[in-house]
């Protein structure tokens, strides 16, 4: 039975619950949110033996806003044309080595919550992409085969991206195309890596206005989960929480094929096993 990780009620408020099995269990006796440190201390595991236990009081959560399944990441680290498709359609070879570029925190959002487009922007974009969410703190691991240990679970995350701020006025560096506000919904839910036995076996896929964009599969990676983790270890010390987004396949409207998005259409974004998460665009502030 698949552990599904959750936080829901209003922004800022969120509670930690559990579904297992069809129940919805309430993890505040626990703990106050799905926290790194929590996450460290193993106790999603926990939880999960709580729940199968029946020791957890079960709630009814219908009709509440579901946020993020993480709080407050410190750190959202993505990879860029992880596809080789997607880096086609981009102008570009496939890359020798991960590309790397950050998100800010702030950025992310719940997976139903509205997307904003940002002031001058005309080229925003969607991206579907498998989420890996650490579970401890890969250090100069010896070979990808030690990465996946490190992994607490996956969920979904839609790197929303300004392709102008990205490439036209970044100086190299993509970051000012991806960190607006609202520019990283994630969720619905954080899955226990046990539950996913193949992190490259998994459909993606994403919609603008129930029109189909992109579709493809994990296995099309250039470098795989556990290559990533392993990369990064080498360069950066990252922590239990930390986000890593890995790349998108090919179908977004930076390939000249769709158009880029406007107020009021409607992305929706799907990775088997995982779920789906749906948002309303809005215009700017």
């Amino acid at each position: 039975m698949t552990a599904h990780f959750l936080r829901y009620g209003p922004a800022g408020s969120e509670k930690p619950a559990l579904r297992y099995d069809g129940t919805v269990f309430d993890l505040t006796s626990l703990t106050e949110d799905l926290t790194a440190d929590f996450i460290a201390m193993d106790g999603l595991a926990m939880a999960r033996e709580r729940a199968a236990a029946g020791d957890l009081p079960e709630i009814d959560i219908t009709g509440e806003r579901i946020g993020a399944p993480i709080h407050r990441p410190m750190a959202v680290v993505c990879i860029g044309q992880n596809y080789a498709a997607h880096a086609a359609e981009s102008g570009s070879a496939p890359p020798e080595f991960p590309i790397v570029f950050f998100k800010h925190p702030a950025c992310i959002v719940g997976p139903s919550d509205d997307v904003r487009i940002p002031r001058a922007a005309h080229k925003v974009d969607w991206e579907v992409e498998l989420a890996v969410v650490l579970g401890g703190t890969p250090r100069y691991l010896d070979s990808p085969a030690d990465a996946l240990d490190y992994v607490a679970g996956y969920t979904i995350s839609n790197d929303v991206s300004e392709r102008d701020f990205q490439l036209t006025i970044s100086a190299g560096q993509w970051s000012k195309g991806k960190c607006a506000e609202t520019f990283n919904p994630l969720g619905p839910t954080l899955v226990m890596a046990e539950d996913v036995p193949d992190p490259q076996a998994l459909r993606l896929r994403s919609f603008v206005n129930g029109e189909p964009r992109q579709d493809s599969s994990t296995a099309d990676m250039i470098f795989p989960v556990d290559y990533l983790i392993w990369h990064l270890s080498q360069f950066m010390a990252l922590m239990p929480g930390d986000i890593i987004n890995t790349g998108t396949p090919e179908g977004v409207a930076l390939s000249g094929r769709f158009p880029y998005l406007q107020a009021g259409d409607v992305m929706r974004m799907s990775i088997d096993g995982l779920g789906e998460q749906e948002q309303r665009v809005l215009p700017p502030r």
